[in-house]
């Protein structure tokens, strides 16, 4: 007989298995999430720093599956993206990618995708403002990080601030409130 796997949400809030398989499978889900919602991208004319849609898998891809997972799942996706496969933002690919002027970024995803793993496995994420306090820290995370490598290509940290932090602000307000609306919407179903 064929034995049905059931994948829940544990008391921590975050999405349970004890297979290590269906476990390796949520990982590369995961990465492949946050690869599709990077093709919604938007280049900036004064950056080299597109709006995209990633912010909102990575946080959304740790705070479901909490902060090991999370982060295993991000380090797939840049995985992914060195070994060539078009996964980053406008279909980008390649080794390059991870040490240019958005590498800061791609990075710092890692660190954002643990955070709110962590903030999740806590139950930070289960009240509407806890999470949303939650998920802004975490994308301000992402654009710290991202703007402190920015600024080794830029002629100055202000620059940097300009083309890499400053444009960002307001989009990672509205990120942050979707991200909170689809947590609490999917802890309450």
């Amino acid at each position: 007989y064929m034995k049905t796997r059931t994948i829940y949400f544990n008391h921590q809030g975050v999405l349970s298995d004890k297979e290590r398989t269906t476990n390796i499978f949520l990982i590369i889900l995961g990465s492949l999430f946050i690869a599709i919602l990077a093709q919604i991208s938007i280049p900036l004319p004064f950056s080299p720093v597109p709006i995209t849609g990633q912010t909102v898998g990575v946080i959304l891809v740790g705070a479901l599956l909490g902060a090991n997972r999370g982060a295993l799942s991000i380090l797939c996706y840049l995985l992914e993206g060195a070994s060539g496969m078009p996964v980053f933002a406008q279909m980008k690919s390649g080794l390059h990618i991870l040490i240019g002027p958005t590498a800061g970024y791609l990075w710092g995803f890692i660190l954002a995708a643990f955070l709110i793993g962590y903030l999740s496995e806590k139950r930070f994420t289960h009240s509407f403002h806890l999470c949303f306090l939650s998920c802004l820290v975490t994308t301000l995370l992402i654009l710290i990080t991202g703007t402190i490598y920015l600024a080794s290509f830029s002629s100055s940290f202000n620059e940097a601030l300009i083309m890499g932090f400053y444009p960002f602000i307001v989009g990672g307000l509205v990120k942050s409130a979707i991200c909170t609306m689809i947590l609490i919407s999917i802890r309450k179903f």
